[in-house]
């Protein structure tokens, strides 16, 4: 693709992704990742009304009488995208193709970042990292992420989520919002995402297609594995066959939000066969509300 349509392009995600930014989710991102993180300011005596768990001991002892450890909020934030480039992101079977979601809600992220003057990074990962920008402001630096999320053409096929994760905890050392935007077919990543979900605000949003999780009855079915070339012949028309392999999909699926709930890691669903807008500003939403209380 020639530069001059790589630029068109990047501009109609802008287009349409500030559209959903400013009439959807105008004053919600700062609800809902705001005042996540506070940064230490001064130490000073202790007022009348002020926390005791504020206590600053070693001054206090030092001063003979109490002084206190002042926290403001952080002024910015770090937005890390850590997106899954592997070849399962390359399947669709309806209205998108798994990595033109995962491409279009990192454009959406990003320019809500930047509205805010927040920092923006990107890891691009398959069973390597194959990209990694560093967490910078301003629009000229967005428009690298959204242009590498469409075009870059990765070297690796496979997986290494768990990787990717260690990577980024390795390397980016304030707390941050974590995206990890990946269809999670995966394996060992539980620990690592526990020990980045323990540092950051990690947020997982999942890309998939119905066909993962559902067969249609049209017959034997030569179904491949991208990542790894795996080939094996499957009669979708037979029931029992079908419901095994919706079993095993919805169990897969099951553990994956096990997983997240147990560590307290709030968790997006997309599908390539409806639009995302609604799902995404519902979760926008939910997420405000419950960061208020």
């Amino acid at each position: 693709m020639l530069p001059a349509d790589i630029l068109k392009k990047v501009r109609r995600i802008e287009i349409r992704t500030n559209r959903l930014v400013n009439e959807s989710l105008a004053g919600e991102y700062h609800s809902v990742f705001k005042g996540r993180g506070m940064e230490f300011s001064e130490v000073r005596e202790y007022q009348f009304g002020d926390d005791i768990r504020s206590i600053d001991w070693n001054v206090t002892s030092r001063m003979g009488h109490p002084y206190v450890k002042k926290h403001v909020e952080e002024r910015e934030l770090t937005v890390m995208l850590l997106v899954d480039f592997s070849a399962s992101g390359e399947f669709g079977t309806r209205r998108q193709f798994k990595r033109e979601i995962e491409a279009e809600i990192c454009a959406i992220l990003a320019f809500s970042a930047i509205k805010n003057s927040d920092r923006v990074g990107l890891i691009a990962f398959t069973d390597r990292i194959e990209k990694f920008l560093s967490p910078r402001k301003g629009k000229d630096h967005v428009l690298r992420v959204v242009r590498e999320v469409l075009y870059f053409r990765p070297r690796g096929r496979a997986t290494d989520l768990a990787g990717a994760l260690q990577f980024m905890y390795r390397t980016v050392t304030k707390r941050a919002v974590v995206f990890v935007i990946s269809d999670f077919l995966a394996h060992g990543y539980e620990q690592p995402l526990r020990v980045a979900a323990r540092k950051h605000d990690v947020i997982a949003i999942t890309v998939t297609d119905p066909r993962e999780e559902d067969l249609p009855p049209i017959g034997l079915l030569d179904l491949e594995d991208v990542e790894t070339g795996e080939r094996v012949i499957v009669d979708a028309s037979n029931r029992r066959t079908r419901e095994l392999y919706r079993k095993w999909a919805l169990g897969r699926r099951a553990a994956r939000e096990a997983l997240f709930r147990a560590n307290a890691i709030d968790n997006l669903e997309l599908f390539t066969d409806r639009s995302y807008d609604v799902s995404l500003v519902r979760f926008f939403h939910r997420r405000a509300r419950r960061m208020s209380r």
